[in-house]
């Protein structure tokens, strides 16, 4: 899975912006300008072994703030994406994938539970339970809330050989769709490919929803103007694979292919997008 946006940096723009709080105003004004400098620098950055390099950084600087501040919601979501998001697209060996996404479940939930009481029984709750007690859910929660369904997420797919772990794709769907009701909307793209993931999992006849999941990332390519490119990518991997339509599969790849990178906001994501849609279509002759 390709992170279909700059999620990398939004863990370190969250730092930013904690580490900021109590500043004179001046000094918040200027900092708060650096920040988003760094995003732009970050989101536009054609490179991606720059960041590569770049991230851990920011992963020990955020578990330091946490040594100090071990209950910071903003922190912890903070740390929770930053190690999910450098986990799946940079950590390489697939035990270490495994043990940051674990890290950033645990900082995410956290989070969670230190914001909204309910949500610290999430885990021993039948589902019922569960999705009862997200309608308490409100626009304060929405970012603890989208941080521990993005880590969820990330660790549901590097885990996908436990069933525990499947056992648990219901919960993050439901998340990711109470997000879409409180959310600003800044994000929903995001998440609209997230909910096609989750939905192409799995084939069928063991519960996966594949119509689902392909409206899930057209919502998701129509949101981003087609901009984002790692949401057709997702598409073909999760959808086109699932059904072996070779057709739709390499349209969806020739076309991440034939577009510029170069997107205000993309850049990076599409840089990588780009890289994942050749090595799938390089595989396609002998998966179909």
């Amino acid at each position: 899975m390709r992170i279909s946006r700059g999620r990398v940096v939004a863990a370190v723009l969250s730092l930013l912006a904690v580490s900021l709080a109590g500043c004179a105003s001046l000094v918040s004004s200027a900092a708060s300008s650096m920040a988003d400098n760094l995003s732009a620098a970050v989101l536009n950055q054609n490179d991606p072994q720059t960041v590569r390099d770049g991230a851990p950084a920011y992963l020990l600087l955020l578990d330091s703030f946490l040594e100090g501040s071990p209950d910071d919601p903003m922190l912890l979501s903070a740390a929770a994406e930053l190690y999910a998001s450098y986990g799946y697209v940079f950590a390489g060996e697939p035990e270490r994938a495994r043990r940051m996404s674990q890290k950033a479940r645990d900082y995410s939930f956290k989070a969670m539970c230190e914001s909204y009481e309910p949500a610290c029984a999430w885990r021993d709750i039948p589902y019922g339970e569960y999705a009862a007690s997200l309608d308490g859910l409100g626009t304060r929660h929405a970012e603890v809330v989208y941080a521990y369904a993005f880590s969820s997420l990330v660790w549901i797919r590097l885990h996908s050989d436990d069933f525990n772990a499947i056992a648990r794709l219901p919960h993050a769907e439901a998340l990711l769709t109470r997000y879409l009701e409180i959310g600003d909307g800044s994000a929903d793209s995001n998440v609209y490919v997230y909910l096609g993931i989750l939905a192409t999992l799995l084939p069928p006849a063991y519960g996966g929803e594949p119509e689902k999941g392909r409206a899930a990332f057209e919502r998701a390519i129509e949101l981003s103007e087609g901009r984002d490119l790692g949401a057709k990518v997702e598409f073909a991997r999760g959808y086109a694979r699932l059904l072996y339509e070779r057709e739709l599969h390499d349209r969806l790849l020739k076309e991440v292919l034939e577009a510029d990178p170069n997107e205000p906001g993309y850049t990076l994501t599409n840089v990588l997008a780009q890289e994942s849609a050749a090595e799938l279509l390089a595989s396609a002759d002998d998966y179909f």
